[in-house]
C-alpha cells in the first residue's frame, strides 16, 4: 500500500472501530470503489495495536482498578465491584473467542461479500434505532448482572459477521437490557479490550509465521493514525452521545447499506 492509502485506511479503522457503524462496511469501500488492493496482514496488525492502545489509555483508570481488584480477588479472595466487572468481561469474552475459533473459516469463505455487509448494516442499524427509542435506559453498569454481561458477550460474538459492528451490537444489547446509552457504550468499550487483544495476537502470530518481509514503517504509521483517530473518536462519542443519541448513526447506517446495495446491483 502507498503511504496515503495506509493513512486513509487506518483513519477509517480508527474512527469506525468504536462507532456503531461497522468498520468492515467502510473498509470494503476503498477496494470496491477505488480498486485498492487488500490492505494485508501487516496493516491489520497495525490498526489492532493502535485501537487497543487507544481504548486502554482512555479507560486507564478503570482498567487499572479492575486489574488490581481482580488480582486481589484471586489472591486474597477480596471482592469488589471492580473485581466483579473484570470477571464479567473475562467470561463475556469467551463466546467471541469460541465463535472466532470455530467459525472464522466459514465466515471468511461465505460472509465477506458486499451483499452480506449491506444487509447486516441495514438490519442491525434498524435494531439499534428501535432499541434507542424503546429501551428503558435507566440502569448503570453495576446493575447489568452476570447474565446481562454474558448476553452482551454473545452479542459481541455475532459481530464477527461483517457489517454487524462490534460496538453497535454490544451497545444495542446493553440498551436492550436497560443500560443507559453512556453505560452501554462504556461497557462495550471495556469489553472490546480483550476482544481486540485476542484478534491482534492472532494476527501478529500469523504475521510472524509469514515468510514475506514486513514493512515496519507502514505498521508504525498505521498504528499511530489508528491510535489517534480511535482515541479522539471515543472521547467525543461519549461527550456527544447523550445529546445526539443513536439516531444519527442509525440513519448513516441505512444510507450506507442502501448505497452498498445500489453499488452491487
Amino acid at each position: 500500500m502507498s503511504t496515503i492509502e495506509t493513512i486513509i485506511l487506518a483513519l477509517i479503522q480508527g474512527l469506525t472501530e468504536f462507532l456503531p457503524i461497522s468498520s468492515s462496511a467502510h473498509l470494503i469501500l476503498p477496494s470496491q470503489l477505488l480498486g485498492w488492493v487488500d490492505q494485508g496482514l501487516a496493516f491489520d496488525v497495525a490498526v489492532h495495536v493502535g485501537t487497543l492502545l487507544a481504548v486502554v489509555l482512555y479507560f486507564r483508570k478503570e482498567v487499572g482498578s479492575m486489574l488490581f481488584a481482580w488480582t486481589d480477588s484471586v489472591i486474597h479472595k477480596k471482592h469488589s465491584f471492580d473485581a466483579t466487572l473484570a470477571w464479567w468481561i473475562i467470561f463475556a469474552t469467551i463466546p467471541a473467542g469460541l465463535f472466532g475459533l470455530f467459525g472464522k473459516d466459514f465466515i471468511e469463505e461465505n460472509l465477506r461479500s458486499a451483499a452480506v455487509i449491506a444487509f447486516t448494516t441495514i438490519v442491525f442499524g434498524l435494531l439499534l434505532g428501535f432499541v434507542d427509542i424503546k429501551g428503558k435506559q435507566n440502569k448503570q453498569i453495576e446493575h447489568l448482572g452476570f447474565k446481562g454481561a454474558m448476553l452482551v458477550g454473545l452479542a459481541q460474538a455475532t459481530a464477527l459477521i461483517p457489517g454487524t459492528s462490534r460496538s453497535g451490537i454490544t451497545m444495542t444489547m446493553g440498551m436492550m437490557l436497560g443500560l443507559t446509552r453512556d453505560a452501554a457504550a462504556r461497557f462495550s468499550f471495556l469489553l472490546s479490550i480483550p476482544a481486540i487483544a485476542m484478534a491482534g495476537s492472532y494476527l501478529t502470530l500469523k504475521l510472524i509465521l509469514e515468510a514475506n518481509g514486513v514493512d515496519w514503517q507502514a505498521i508504525a504509521l498505521g498504528a499511530i493514525v489508528a491510535f489517534v483517530s480511535a482515541y479522539t473518536c471515543i472521547h467525543y462519542f461519549l461527550i456527544l452521545l447523550d445529546k445526539l443519541g443513536m439516531m444519527p448513526f442509525v440513519i448513516y447506517r441505512l444510507i450506507l447499506g442502501v448505497f452498498l446495495l445500489w453499488f452491487i446491483v
